[in-house]
């Protein structure tokens, strides 16, 4: 994995490293659940530093570290109510034996009510090994929790979230604090589990370094290292060896889209940016572009077309740059046509953005047989329609949906958010680490579209320039709400502080 991403662990990368701690370093289950214990019971003491704290057991390995954490609470001096969810007779080995050497008032069998009078519950239901729907005892226990209005520190993952895809298919416990074990995980920065498990804090447990694990698929964006990979500007560059970038876009009503992705393009460092538009299109869009060259298509009534498409394919036959093709190219059988038409014949690299990308719903396979890199750059909604599925489905399962599309495309793809994902085409995906909410208004997918051009045309290799476009893009954003607050910030107000962005 490169140095620019923090590998996340699976649940099965998770439980490898355990068991080669276990049967290769000697060290056994119950030191490894001491360790999470006491970085547990430290971060909760220091969360809530006064009043009763209800820790609430399951029944496998992650109530064993709730029952541990209790005994090391209550002898730092502190009051806990210890609550177990399920017969007490089917507890896994270890977390029985620390049950046993629980002292004070033994723990008791969970009851809503039993919830009242506490400062903090800590949730030690369900651990890493789960997926599916929580039911029965468990579900009904989660579903408490999170409705008794007490802060929830979570244990290695909130109960209901699966850890691998952060997928959350039923009950799951809305935390405040997760305490993750050994290593980061994937579903807890990943929604919809990013929005259970809260602040995230990794404990170490003691397993050495040297674990013979898989190789991790998934991973969290580090900014500096990713950014320095950047092609930058040096004394002998020039606007052509900065990059030229095609931008075809725009439509009647919709010139604005146009005009925000070819800026962002320039404030994102491409030397040379084309507006390529509708020729009646086009005077509108000269007006608001000083510093971006244009090239008037043949159109369809304010909409681009398809011998507007072979006008352009003419035009940049045998030249190197990028195309970005789709902000405000709207929704007519014509601008379709004309998508379909360039996305097929181009040679150059391709990022497809907005209605560029809705003209192959249901059709990814047709970009599959592109030879150049192809970088798509859906939201939710977007994406749905691209693999002919409902929102539901890559809302509730966002990790395997890009999965799904960028094999099917062969292309990169980032699926847009809070927890934007960057996918390679053979499964690699880079989580950012989240934006500024004011990226929350319309046109700041276009920017983000003319920045993934910019560093694509400027010779960042695919991956690398959609991850550090979307982390430019969002450095941009917070640097913008710092200096303008969040509310009220618009699309061109990112583009401004797209230069500033790069640290």
């Amino acid at each position: 994995m490169s140095d620019w991403l923090i590998a996340l662990s699976d649940a099965e990368r998770s439980r490898a490293a355990d068991q080669w701690a276990i049967e290769s370093s000697g060290i056994s289950g119950l030191t490894l659940m001491e360790a999470a214990a006491a970085g547990l019971a430290d971060y909760v003491d220091r969360y809530i530093p006064e009043g009763l704290i209800v820790i609430v057991c399951g029944c496998g390995n992650n109530g064993g570290d709730g029952y541990a954490a209790a005994r090391l609470l209550r002898a730092a001096g502190r009051q806990v109510r210890v609550l177990q969810v399920g017969d007490p007779q089917k507890l896994s080995d270890d977390a029985s034996a620390q049950r046993k050497l629980l002292q004070g008032e033994p723990a008791v069998a969970f009851a809503d009510a039993l919830l009242g009078g506490g400062s903090v519950v800590v949730d030690a239901l369900l651990g890493t090994g789960f997926k599916g729907k929580a039911r029965g005892e468990v579900g009904k226990a989660i579903e408490a929790i999170s409705e008794c209005g007490l802060p929830v520190v979570a244990v290695d993952v909130p109960s209901g979230v699966d850890v691998s895809t952060g997928e959350v298919l039923g009950a799951a416990v809305d935390a405040q604090m997760t305490v993750t074990f050994n290593s980061d995980k994937p579903g807890l920065h990943i929604n919809p589990g990013r929005d259970h498990a809260g602040a995230v804090r990794v404990v170490d447990i003691g397993i050495p370094a040297g674990a013979p694990l898989a190789e991790a698929s998934v991973g969290l964006i580090i900014d500096e290292p990713l950014i320095e990979l950047l092609p930058r500007r040096g004394a002998r560059s020039n606007k052509f060896t900065s990059g030229h970038l095609y931008v075809a876009a725009g439509s009647r009503g919709l010139t604005g889209a146009a005009v925000l992705s070819s800026t962002a393009a320039m404030r994102a460092g491409a030397g040379y940016v084309t507006a390529c538009v509708p020729a009646s299109e086009q005077p509108v869009v000269a007006s608001q572009l000083v510093e971006v060259m244009q090239m008037a298509l043949v159109g369809d009534d304010g909409h681009h077309s398809r011998k507007g498409a072979s006008q352009l394919l003419a035009a940049i036959a045998g030249r190197s740059g990028t195309v970005l093709l789709g902000p405000g190219l709207g929704a007519s059988k014509a601008a379709a046509a004309f998508a379909r038409e360039l996305a097929a014949s181009v040679k150059q690299p391709l990022v497809i953005d907005a209605d560029g990308l809705n003209a192959f719903a249901g059709d990814l396979e047709a970009l599959r047989r592109r030879k150049q890199p192809t970088i798509l750059t859906p939201h939710e909604g977007e994406l749905a329609r691209l693999l002919d599925c409902g929102i539901e489905k890559v809302r509730e399962r966002r990790l395997r949906q890009v999965r799904v599309a960028a094999k099917a495309a062969n292309a990169v793809v980032v699926l847009k958010g809070v927890d934007t994902l960057i996918c390679s085409p053979d499964g690699l995906v880079a989580i950012s680490p989240g934006a500024s909410p004011g990226l929350a208004t319309a046109g700041t997918g276009d920017v983000l579209g003319g920045v993934v051009g910019a560093l694509l045309a400027r010779g960042a290799e695919p991956f690398v320039a959609a991850a550090a476009a979307v982390r430019l893009h969002a450095r941009a954003a917070e640097l913008a709400a710092e200096s303008l607050g969040t509310e009220g910030l618009i699309a061109s107000d990112v583009v401004g502080a797209l230069p500033l962005a790069w640290g």
